[in-house]
């Protein structure tokens, strides 16, 4: 921690809040996504970003900046209140992307209304990538809550297991478990329902979304220029994987050009499999 940093931290201990938004502010974009991706709730991530901010500055005298960083402290009271919440929630079925596309293409009442809500929006624009990102979450949703963090930590928001071991409160080797099942159990998700990487794959929402919303693009050729597409036949399903980390890794969902248009196929695809 630099100087002034440690300056900061001072200011607010002494209870100046002014000081402890500058330390707090340079994470809100991260911390909104990772929020995001965990609760797949636009309103709840808001709501989570203001009680991380009013925990964090009521325990602010708990830091102890000379043994932790400041972005894993906040990330561990953000992740202790989603943890709380979640573990309420059901566990996602691995078919919930198939009931909502179900609905969509057999429900015109549905449908209707879901393209309403999009195209009224600025930020309905489709790209391969974010759909892909898109996945990533939903079949995240499929783990156990311990293994969705162990993963999400390491590979979306690069903390290392040691980091990611203070903010769950689990030894390094649990957390290295969590996130090997956590590898393995997407890994073969993928491989066996992902059109991109498998022809014989059961979902082709990527291919029927760009037809949707992009008509007059090859689809084929978009998806060719993606490095996981191209090395599909010659990867292991471990580095196609790494693969798929590396292209959800810069993209903020709450933050990208079709942000409106994945929010609202998050929020049918949790209305018709009653996962609110």
């Amino acid at each position: 921690m630099s100087m002034k940093e440690k300056e900061q931290v001072n200011l607010a201990k002494s209870g100046d809040i002014k000081a402890f938004n500058k330390l707090f502010e340079p994470f809100e974009k991260q911390l909104k996504s990772y929020l995001y991706r965990l609760l797949t709730n636009r309103e709840d991530v808001e709501d989570f970003y203001h009680n991380t901010f009013v925990r964090a500055f009521d325990k602010i005298d708990s830091f102890e900046g000379e043994t932790r960083q400041f972005k894993s402290w906040i990330f561990t009271i953000a992740t202790n209140l989603c943890y709380n919440h979640l573990e309420k929630k059901k566990r996602w079925n691995m078919d919930a992307q198939d009931v909502c596309r179900d609905s969509l293409v057999n429900d015109p009442e549905a449908q209707s209304s879901f393209m309403g809500k999009v195209m009224m929006s600025n930020y309905n624009q489709y790209e391969i990538k974010e759909h892909i990102d898109f996945c990533f979450t939903c079949i995240s949703k499929t783990l156990s809550i311990e293994q969705q963090l162990a993963l999400m930590l390491t590979g979306i928001y690069e903390f290392r297991v040691k980091e990611v071991a203070e903010i769950m409160d689990r030894t390094e080797g649990k957390v290295k478990h969590y996130l090997r099942d956590a590898r393995n159990n997407m890994s073969s998700v993928f491989e066996h329902r992902c059109a991109l990487i498998n022809k014989k794959g059961t979902c082709h929402q990527c291919t029927e979304l760009q037809g949707i919303f992009d008509p007059n693009v090859d689809t084929y050729r978009e998806s060719m220029k993606i490095k996981m597409v191209k090395d599909a036949k010659d990867s292991s399903k471990d580095e196609l994987f790494q693969l798929r980390e590396a292209i959800v890794n810069p993209i903020n969902p709450m933050d990208s050009k079709g942000m409106d248009l994945h929010d609202a196929l998050m929020q049918h695809m949790k209305k018709v499999n009653d996962l609110d």
